[in-house]
């Protein structure tokens, strides 16, 4: 075992995720919250942490996304057989739904480290025969169905989470992350573990107190209407009377159950994901006692084959150590360009594959590859489509590269998606515009790596962190953005990239911005780029070094161990400074 790791026994830290991405052909995962699960497990595959995971198994995932010539995004299920890729496991458990017993199965997949070292992650499954037709769709869809299903998901997480690591042996579980609301139920499931199941005379301070220093909790969304919320009404039909009674008694549930509010109250460390999302969820949540610890990437994961292979021949060490890549301030800037002109030429490959349109290698490419939806803007380059010919007439030709999923049910986020097909549309004989469809990991890996520049436009302050930036870093991309999220910590203005303000120093001025943006990229990005291509190079490089050295899931992880993990496991719930 890994000598950090070495005062915890093997498996005492037990990870839940609603969702977590592995690869393209296993779409257990929708988007940040699941790539990040994904790339935690791998780091501490690693690191050689003593972790176990568990998530559910989505047999239907999140949905296949295909676009119409209007942009209009239709969807499909998403196919693909647990049998092929995961080991199915013969214990089962049983938790109640509703009153009924639902039955419980567990595939488990391995996430192996570079050391040899696996980080088992399980999923959990209800479809077994012996259950009820509904309680065997529970585990189908992510993030789909209406409140009651939703619920009832969470339920078999939380509850069957815990009951499954108990039945495959994990009785010395020391430490329950939960990454984001979603799993709050492990709380009453450890609960129940120290009543014994008995509710006659509720839950003891002692026993409450006991859970606290067990949990840890990562809090994701920065605004309100994030946070899963379900009525009370809803709760008791699905837990019934007795843990519905213990909720209202620890005040955490009157009209509605806020499960963000269930993991604060029983957590004994508890962090958002950017240091202005730890001040966000603050100001949220001003009883609690937040903190903030940076989201990462796994570096080996998202850096492109050409990168990789640079940093295997000149930091041979950043694979072990992601804090080598720091010294990429050696690299020669000659070597960073072939590198990136590798990866652009791959990028573009996929692009005419897919959408048949012939990208130019020599032409500025600006990339954008969030999840389709009103507060991230990806609409906003495209405010003044007069000016964007003017820049590409001016500044030098440029060519955008799109992708994106909006959720089902985000109309604004579909209404986004249309409006972009209509600018590509009306730039076509200026500006090139593509929006690939269906974007997963693979997909997500060549966009970050490919284009010349990364854009990222939040309404501010609904960044919790942001990651697509970090892959970036990662192969010398730099990023052009907003001030939000990780990038508050990342931008060293025409270093590691550029931001987006708006002039007058508000706050989410879409018209400011969107001239700030139109500004920087005609009078500083492009004559950088087409005039003074080493100094570009210069930028590249620097973003590897102070972003891509720092920005890791191999970092972020030492900070979980260092002050979240080694306090729950050595002295319970210590006073948070």
């Amino acid at each position: 075992m890994n000598r950090v790791f070495a005062h915890l026994d093997a498996g005492t830290i037990a990870y839940f995720s609603m969702d977590v991405a592995i690869d393209s052909g296993i779409p257990t995962y929708s988007g940040g919250l699941g790539i990040l699960a994904g790339d935690t497990l791998r780091s501490a595959a690693d690191l050689e942490a003593p972790m176990v995971a568990v998530t559910l198994l989505h047999r239907k995932g999140y949905f296949e996304q295909r676009l119409d010539s209007k942009g209009n995004q239709l969807e499909t299920p998403s196919k693909w057989s647990p049998e092929n890729r995961l080991e199915p496991l013969s214990p089962q458990v049983t938790i109640s739904i509703e009153g009924r017993n639902v039955g419980v199965r567990a595939w488990r997949y391995l996430f192996g480290g570079v050391s040899g070292h696996g980080v088992p992650l399980f999923f959990l499954d209800t479809n077994l025969d012996e259950n009820d037709p509904r309680d065997r769709a529970l585990t189908d869809h992510l993030y789909g169905g209406d409140e009651l299903y939703r619920l009832c998901q969470e339920v078999v997480l939380g509850f069957g989470g815990v009951a499954m690591l108990r039945t495959l042996g994990y009785t010395n579980l020391r430490v329950f992350h939960m990454n984001e609301g979603h799993s709050a139920f492990i709380t009453l499931a450890l609960l129940q573990e120290q009543a014994g199941a008995k509710l006659d005379g509720g839950f003891s301070e002692t026993q409450v107190e006991t859970v606290r220093r067990q949990c840890v909790f990562t809090t994701h969304t920065p605004v309100p209407a994030g946070h899963d919320r379900f009525r009370a009404d809803l709760v008791r039909q699905v837990l019934g009377e007795a843990l519905a009674a213990e909720l209202r008694q620890m005040r955490v549930m009157d009209g509605e159950l806020n499960m963000t509010e269930l993991a604060l109250r029983l957590s004994g460390f508890v962090n958002g994901v950017s240091m202005r999302h730890g001040e966000v969820t603050r100001a949220m949540f001003p009883d609690y006692n937040i903190k903030a610890i940076t989201n990462g990437v796994h570096a080996a994961t998202w850096a492109a084959e050409p990168f990789a292979a640079l940093y295997d021949r000149r930091i041979p060490q950043w694979r072990r150590d992601n804090g080598y890549l720091r010294y990429a301030v050696g690299i020669p800037v000659a070597e960073i360009r072939q590198a990136h002109r590798q990866a652009k030429q791959a990028l573009l490959q996929q692009v005419r594959w897919l959408t048949g349109s012939q990208l130019d290698e020599k032409v500025f490419t600006v990339g954008f590859a969030r999840r389709a939806t009103a507060y991230k803007r990806a609409d906003l380059l495209f405010s003044d489509l007069e000016r964007l010919k003017q820049i590409a007439r001016e500044a030098g030709p440029l060519q955008l590269v799109y992708a994106g999923k909006a959720h089902p049910r985000d109309q604004a986020g579909k209404a986004i998606i249309r409006r972009i097909f209509e600018a590509a549309a009306a730039l076509a004989n200026y500006v090139r515009v593509v929006y690939l469809e269906n974007h997963d990991m693979a997909l997500g890996k060549l966009l970050c790596a490919g284009v010349d520049v990364w854009l990222n436009t939040p309404l501010r302050p609904q960044e919790a962190s942001g990651t697509s930036g970090m892959k970036a870093a990662l192969n010398g991309v730099p990023s052009f953005s907003i001030i939000d999220g990780w990038w508050v910590e990342g931008h060293i203005e025409g270093v590691t990239g550029w931001s987006i303000e708006a002039p007058n120093g508000a706050e989410n001025d879409s018209v400011a911005e969107a001239i700030s943006l139109y500004d920087k990229l005609a009078d500083v990005i492009l004559p950088l780029f087409y005039n003074q291509p080493d100094k570009f190079d210069e930028v590249m490089r620097s973003a590897i070094a102070f972003n891509g050295s720092f920005f890791n899931t191999q970092r972020m992880l030492f900070q979980y161990l260092r002050n979240a993990y080694a306090p729950a496991y050595s002295n319970g719930l210590r006073p948070l400074a």
